[in-house]
């Protein structure tokens, strides 16, 4: 008897049978500045359309920042059960509308799945600040009485994937990031981790919601807010200009699945797949080791088991601070080479959403792969003398991708990379 003998997928560490095809993104969920929804956030990218405006959501006059990436027309009334509402804070809101738009997409009905292999795992940078706030002007102002009970989970970084958990029956493995704007892309990291152990789907992203006084005068600590009162020339990354970056609200949610899984329960739509992934931390500021984004880029592309040429667009970190956009286009010189791969910053369009930028910045490039179109940066004119990386600005260009690389760094260092491919990949 003759044939071919098929080697036997691996064990992972607890027994099950480790996955040997990428995970793949069957479902986005937007709640971004930019828009409502993943195809009006994607016309706003393509448009230049910002989302940056006036702080309307607390008076800002006593603030040197007063503009701001806010979610437009979003009421939680329309898109929460009331009961939770109370319960949760404006961060919650955004991560449970976003959640159930990724499911919608995805076509997933998670009480006709196995329920304790559906997973959570999410990032939040400021948790619940504007509900914290709330009970601390009333503990302050009034008596401990005055305080909620609610206030005990609502601030707590966890509360997002614990609420989505609960409303969906996703009782697998469940956890929270908090690595600041890294935060969106290590917690798809860790989804890949849990789909590599046996899990068949995993919600994940982020969003972040902090634009109220408590959350403004905690991120005004940093120093690296711009206070530039004109906002489309506020938030500029790589630019001779770069003043500093501009805070945001939002972010998104994506379902990721074990690509048999998928294809078993007949999913309608791959938006790509998760290639590769790495993160690191910055040494100190006065260690001679240096930043190490340039490293962090190489292992992912190590785990993915591609090479500097496969990567066809950059999504950049785009701090809008001098001193980071420098290191950051060294970094990215050093891995591609003197503008060797087109590079992008639509989030001059939200400003930084924290918890929920990188994960916007992931379903962003998702879209870029599946319409083959780069979206340009909005606001830097050009390079700043010395960066050399193909800024794609003015508008969107039109080009052949099959991988993206996203990248964040978090402040206090936090670095992480991560590999998209088109869903033919």
């Amino acid at each position: 008897m003759t044939g071919t003998a098929t080697a036997p997928a691996p064990l992972s560490a607890t027994g099950v049978t480790t996955p040997t095809r990428a995970p793949v993104v069957t479902g986005l969920g937007v709640v971004a500045p930019t828009g409502i929804g993943t195809e009006e956030h994607w016309r706003s990218v393509l448009a230049g359309r910002s989302g940056i405006g006036p702080i309307t959501l607390f008076d800002p006059s006593p603030y040197p920042v007063r503009l701001a990436g806010q979610v437009p027309g979003f009421s939680a009334k329309d898109r929460v059960p009331s009961r939770l509402i109370q319960q949760t804070d404006r961060w919650t809101h955004l991560g449970l509308a976003a959640a159930e738009a990724a499911l919608a997409d995805a076509g997933v009905v998670p009480a006709e799945l196995s329920e304790y292999e559906l997973a959570v795992v999410t990032a939040s940078s400021s948790g619940g600040t504007e509900f914290g706030q709330h009970e601390m002007e009333n503990l302050y102002q009034h008596a401990p009485d005055w305080v909620g009970a609610y206030q005990s989970i609502a601030w707590f970084y966890a509360a997002t994937t614990g609420q989505i958990s609960i409303r969906h029956g996703l009782r697998g493995p469940c956890g929270v990031l908090c690595t600041e704007q890294a935060g969106g892309l290590d917690a798809l990291g860790q989804a890949r981790r849990l789909i590599r152990t046996g899990a068949k789907l995993v919600m994940t992203g982020g969003t972040d919601a902090s634009l109220c006084p408590y959350g403004l005068t905690a991120q005004l600590t940093t120093g690296h807010l711009t206070t530039v009162p004109d906002p489309a020339r506020a938030y500029l990354p790589f630019d001779a200009d770069a003043s500093g970056y501009l805070p945001g609200e939002g972010g998104a949610l994506l379902v990721v699945e074990d690509a048999d899984a998928a294809e078993a329960r007949g999913a309608a739509r791959i938006w790509g797949r998760v290639l590769g992934y790495a993160a690191a931390f910055d040494p100190p500021p006065d260690s001679p080791r240096g930043p190490v984004l340039a490293r962090t880029v190489r292992a992912a592309l190590a785990d993915a088991g591609l090479e500097p040429a496969d990567v066809d667009v950059v999504f950049a970190d785009a701090l809008g601070v001098a001193e980071a956009d420098r290191a950051e286009a060294a970094a990215l010189t050093e891995v591609f080479g003197p503008r060797g791969v087109p590079v992008t910053a639509p989030k001059t369009l939200t400003g930084r959403l924290y918890g929920g930028g990188a994960a916007l910045d992931a379903a962003t490039a998702l879209l870029a792969l599946r319409d083959q179109t780069v979206p340009h940066t909005a606001g830097p004119t050009a390079p700043a003398p010395g960066y050399e990386i193909d800024l794609v600005l003015g508008e969107p260009r039109p080009a052949e991708l099959r991988t993206a690389l996203v990248v964040a760094r978090g402040h206090g260092g936090f670095n992480a990379a991560l590999l998209l491919g088109h869903r033919d990949n």
